[in-house]
Parts: C-alpha cells; sequence; structure tokens
C-alpha cells in the first residue's frame, strides 16, 4: 500500500495578498472612526447623530479586516488566477492618455482613445475599428450633455467644428 502524502500537498500557506487587503480594510475602518468622531453633533440629547452611520460602516469594515486577515492566516481563500499584466498596462495607458489629453484634444478625441484602448485591453485586436467608433459615442455623448443638458464638459477641435 501507498503512503497518503496528500495531507501536506493540500496544507495551505498564508495568503499574504490577502493580510495586505486587511490592512487596508483596517486603514480605512480608523479613517472613518476618526472622522466619526470628529463630526459636530447637533442636539446633544440624541444618541442618533450624524455620526452613527459612519460609526456602523468603520466597525463593520473593521470586523471584515478581522476576518480577512483571519481567513488568510488558515489559507482558506480559493488560489487566484495567474494575473495578466498586458491587459491592465492597456486600461492604464487609456485612463492616463484621457487624462493628459482631455484639456488639449478635449472630450470627445481623448475618451475615445480611452474606449479604444480600453477595447484593446480586453481583447479587441483592431484598433483602427474601436478607435473612430469610441470617438464618434464619445462625440455623442458630449453633445448630449453640452447642448441639451447644458454641462460643460472640455471642448476640443472636433466639437468646436461642429458647435
Amino acid at each position: 500500500m501507498s503512503e497518503d502524502n496528500t495531507s501536506s500537498a493540500t496544507e495551505r500557506r498564508p495568503d499574504w495578498a490577502a493580510f495586505i487587503i486587511a490592512v487596508f480594510l483596517f486603514a480605512i475602518a480608523g479613517v472613518m472612526a476618526w472622522d466619526a468622531l470628529h463630526l459636530k453633533t447637533i442636539a446633544q440629547y440624541d444618541r442618533i447623530g450624524p455620526a452613527t452611520v459612519p460609526q456602523v460602516v468603520a466597525f463593520g469594515l473593521f470586523c471584515l479586516g478581522i476576518w480577512t486577515a483571519f481567513e488568510a492566516w488558515r489559507g482558506d481563500f480559493p488560489e487566484r488566477d495567474r494575473q495578466e499584466v498586458a491587459p491592465v498596462i492597456w486600461i492604464v495607458a487609456g485612463l492616463a492618455g484621457q487624462m493628459l489629453l482631455l484639456r488639449v484634444a478635449g472630450f470627445s478625441i481623448a475618451t475615445g482613445i480611452l474606449f479604444a484602448l480600453t477595447a484593446r485591453g480586453f481583447g479587441k485586436r483592431k484598433l483602427w475599428i474601436s478607435l473612430p467608433l469610441g470617438i464618434v459615442l464619445s462625440f455623442v455623448v458630449w453633445a448630449i450633455f453640452s447642448q441639451l443638458l447644458q454641462l460643460t464638459l472640455p471642448a476640443g477641435p472636433l466639437e468646436h467644428l461642429f458647435f
């Protein structure tokens, strides 16, 4: 008969990524609790005031942080798939491009570039289709918000060409 060596193979180590998430949960809970303690109360006789809900949410985040740290220590989280970096880089490049080009090129062109690069990140390889489509869709959104709703969005050469 063979020995059972599966118990050592199935034993999981602590999940360090989950510990980092637990630390962020604790940090957010601490900031919310600190901010809730510094809110001015409207009336001193009420037990429920403007700080009540932030305190409850901070307590909930603190409890989630404890739970996440406990589960991370036990290694109970399922194993994650390997992260593909290339799609994330395409999407972040699209966001950076939009932020850099928004004032210079206007809403339609900057958001069209964001649309095209995000589509590329999700697997659409034909940028020559997604870029003009993104610009047209962004121009329609700009026209609706700017002309119909009278909201201000950055206008560039394309927007000035039509309006």
